[in-house]
């Protein structure tokens, strides 16, 4: 039943930039303030959170800047990425995290490189398990 995902060889690049980037909004490296989430989304970003919600660009921002605000452990792992490109400079990029040890979600993550770098165009989670 499972696809067989395969990331093909001339998107390695591609794939080990975008790896490093997810979970998008979990990797400090990338930036912890508002303005950098700004940074890192598109302007009509949008997301499907693992409840089945749409949530809007805004919304998402005012949420990262809240927990943002106060120090907060964040314990996750990543796997099983795969990428392939959907149009130019478009790119789905999927894979599995485990948040907590018992948070089980699949991941889809739609990435733009443009002349400032990587941008998020939509992204959603799925719940897998929950422990």
């Amino acid at each position: 039943m499972e696809p067989t995902l395969a990331t093909a060889p001339e998107l390695g690049g591609v794939l080990a930039e975008l790896s490093a980037r997810e979970p998008i909004f979990h990797r400090p490296e990338f930036g912890t303030s508002r303005a950098d989430f700004e940074r890192m989304t598109v302007e009509d970003y949008w997301e499907t959170g693992a409840s089945g919600r749409r949530y809007s660009r805004e919304f998402v921002l005012d949420e990262l800047e809240r927990r943002f605000s106060v120090p907060h452990d964040d314990v996750w792992e990543t796997r099983d990425f795969n990428c392939c490109k959907l149009g130019e400079d478009v790119y789905l990029l999927t894979y599995t995290l485990l948040q907590y040890q018992q948070r089980l979600t699949r991941r889809a993550t739609i990435w733009r490189r443009g002349k400032n770098g990587w941008q998020i165009v939509y992204h959603q989670g799925t719940i897998v398990q929950d422990a």
